[in-house]
């Protein structure tokens, strides 16, 4: 769920700037509607999109009403930067579940190429500062920390894995996709798994094919009109989906220039 459009990093990799729908904040009675219209499935609720989410102040508000359901998890994806101790407490008594910090680097001057904006210290201190909380305060949560696999990195992934495997839950290095639609992106002729068992909603409501549609081009439904169940199981996602089963992805318009798992092996269908 896009609750909130913005971000307060400038990543050159990330076309997240690019992004000039309203509303900003995702008005309360759209989340709340999405949350209500699937509890008691065993949902993973995610409040982010192609946003940075602790810009929304009013996250913690929207944890807790999801975690309402006792067969609910919330996960989170953040650079970390805005995560001060009192934000940290309140994500935590709200009940996250696991969170996701994108560091992408293992030196300040790497940092400063690809996390644009930010200070490579604050936030290492910063989620240094979350894992000590979790575990001062006995809260289950998982910590996974990610480098995003570039040129500019590789030299410190070994450094990076080894430092923060001591301290997360996880430490991961994670390829890096090309966002559809970007130059230079041509399509391959594949299956996706991105869409399968996730759905995206925008912050004025509408449901997207995939997280990685940042301009509308494969819009599912709308929560405003429909329930969300009624979008999951819609003639408009059986269709693409069916399209992207068999590798189809020319016949959807997002996906007609995208080149996702274009690395990944699919059986039936050529690397």
């Amino acid at each position: 769920m896009e609750t909130v459009i913005g971000c307060d990093a400038k990543c050159p990799f990330c076309p997240q700037r690019k992004i000039d729908r309203k509303p900003i904040f995702m008005p309360d009675n759209i989340w709340k509607k999405i949350i209500d219209d699937t509890r008691g499935h065993a949902i993973t609720y995610r409040p982010f999109l192609q946003n940075e989410a602790l810009l929304d102040k009013r996250l913690p508000t929207i944890i807790a009403y999801i975690k309402r359901d006792p067969t609910s998890r919330v996960e989170l994806n953040t650079n970390g930067n805005l995560l001060l101790e009192e934000k940290a407490n309140q994500l935590l008594e709200a009940g996250i579940d696991l969170i996701r910090f994108s560091i992408d680097a293992f030196s300040e001057e790497t940092y400063s190429k690809c996390r644009v904006g930010l200070n490579y210290q604050k936030v290492v201190d910063n989620i240094n500062n979350f894992i000590k909380l979790t575990s001062r305060n006995h809260c289950h949560v998982v910590t996974e920390i990610r480098m995003i696999d570039m040129d500019i990195n590789k030299h410190e992934q070994h450094g990076f894995i080894e430092y923060w495997s001591e301290r997360a839950d996880r430490a991961l290095i994670v390829p890096l996709y090309n966002w559809p639609w970007e130059d230079g992106v041509k399509m391959v002729r594949k299956p996706c798994i991105k869409m399968r068992e996730e759905m995206f909603f925008y912050s004025d409501g509408r449901a997207v094919l995939c997280c990685w549609d940042i301009a509308g081009r494969a819009v599912i439904g709308d929560v405003t009109k429909q329930r969300v169940i009624d979008i999951w199981n819609g003639e408009v996602r059986q269709r693409y989906a069916d399209y992207l089963s068999r590798g189809e992805r020319e016949k959807i318009h997002l996906c007609s220039r995208c080149d996702a798992y274009k690395d990944r092996r699919f059986e039936g269908f050529d690397l």
